[in-house]
């Protein structure tokens, strides 16, 4: 974990310039297998019909929107992210496939969240860990936030342990990302990937962290390999 971490205005910047393409570049990247990690993270986080749920760096606002199905009508749902582009489509693909739900989009930091303590139910954060500055305290104005015994699920890209999984993301990142991005005139932005996976902690450290920042329970479940992975914690 040596690579520097980039400014907050650097990553708000990137996440801004990739919105109007973040959803395409997920279903290419991941041949479609996001979604159902996705779909994995929501369910884990445990969401109940007419509970509060909070989806931190929300992006485009598939979490969030998925949340807003398992709370039904009765619910609510607040998706909170920094990037204001990110948000502009969420608002839209809301208005597409669930008008009536109700659901909050706020610009805000997931090191300063703006709400008061012990107000969610349930929460889900997707790919957003890893893209923080401070993950410890961004895990600590999570379990703030919750209620008591209220789970959440964070789903992320990782660093695998194996020399093999390493090898082939290696590959994947070379001969599949960069391609890809390059192609949408995103090399750049997407440069950023590769040092943000020397940083960040592997899921034994994340357990760790989220235990010092005071949840009763962590789990974290690999995927692909160790090349994702949620974890799933418990206030």
């Amino acid at each position: 974990m040596t690579d520097a971490i980039p400014a907050a205005t650097e990553i708000k910047t990137i996440f801004n310039s990739i919105a109007p393409v973040y959803d395409q570049l997920n279903d290419r990247l991941s041949f479609g297998l996001h979604r159902i990690w996705k779909l994995m993270a929501v369910k884990w986080s445990e969401p109940n019909l007419g509970d509060y749920a909070l989806d931190v760096c929300c992006g485009s606002g598939d979490l969030a929107l998925l949340l807003a199905k398992r709370v039904g009508n009765a619910g609510k749902v607040t998706g909170l992210d920094f990037a204001v582009e990110q948000l502009a489509i969420a608002k839209q693909r809301q208005q597409a496939k669930c008008p009536t739900a109700t659901i909050d989009w706020l610009q805000g930091d997931a090191l300063a969240l703006p709400f008061a303590n012990h107000q969610f139910d349930c929460a889900t954060m997707g790919y957003g860990l890893r893209n923080v500055t401070n993950i410890p305290l961004c895990l600590q104005e999570l379990h703030r936030v919750l209620k008591p015994v209220a789970k959440a699920a964070i789903l992320d890209f990782h660093r695998p342990s194996q020399g093999y999984m390493q090898a082939f993301q290696q590959w994947y990142l070379k001969n599949i990302v960069v391609p890809t991005a390059e192609d949408m005139d995103l090399k750049a932005e997407y440069a950023y990937i590769n040092p943000s996976l020397n940083r960040f902690p592997d899921g034994t450290e994340q357990i760790k962290q989220a235990l010092i920042a005071g949840f009763s329970s962590a789990i974290h479940y690999p995927l692909m390999g160790g090349m994702m992975g949620i974890l799933v914690l418990t206030k």
